[in-house]
Parts: structure tokens; C-alpha cells; sequence
């Protein structure tokens, strides 16, 4: 999960990851959530990759799903 700062970050952050992925031999379907780009989700197979703008992760605050903070300094290593 990730916090971009616009929907234009998020289109952006998207591309680069689906290209980033595919360098590494990773083929990605279309990303769900364009063209509005206010919550993009990369399916890398056994990853999923959520991409928001800072408002929409506040409503939807998927952290509680699993009980954790994405945020912390901890997580932002991974």
C-alpha cells in the first residue's frame, strides 16, 4: 500500500511499477481504478499493490483489515 500525493502520482507510481515488474519477467494485467486514479491496484500475481490518493485511503483505511499501521517506520523497510 502506498499514499500518492494526486491522481496524476498515482497513474505515475503505476506505470513505473507495472514496467518495473516487467523487467523482471513479472507480467501484470491493466491496473483497476483508471482513468479516475484515485485507487489504483497493481495485481502482480502473489502481490497486490494499492496505490491511493491520501483521502481515499482515509475512508477506506484497509491497515484495520489486517490490525496493523502501514505507516510505521517498521513496515516502511519492506
Amino acid at each position: 500500500m502506498a499514499t500518492c500525493r494526486s491522481s496524476r502520482h498515482a497513474d505515475s507510481v503505476a506505470d513505473e511499477v507495472i514496467q518495473q515488474l516487467k523487467n523482471l519477467g513479472i507480467k501484470c494485467p491493466n491496473p483497476s481504478g483508471r482513468p479516475k486514479c484515485d485507487w489504483i491496484i497493481v495485481d502482480a500475481g502473489d502481490v497486490i499493490i494499492h496505490l491511493f490518493r491520501p483521502e481515499i485511503r482515509e475512508l477506506y483505511r484497509l491497515e484495520k483489515l489486517w490490525g496493523m499501521n502501514f505507516d510505521s517506520v517498521e513496515n516502511q523497510r519492506a
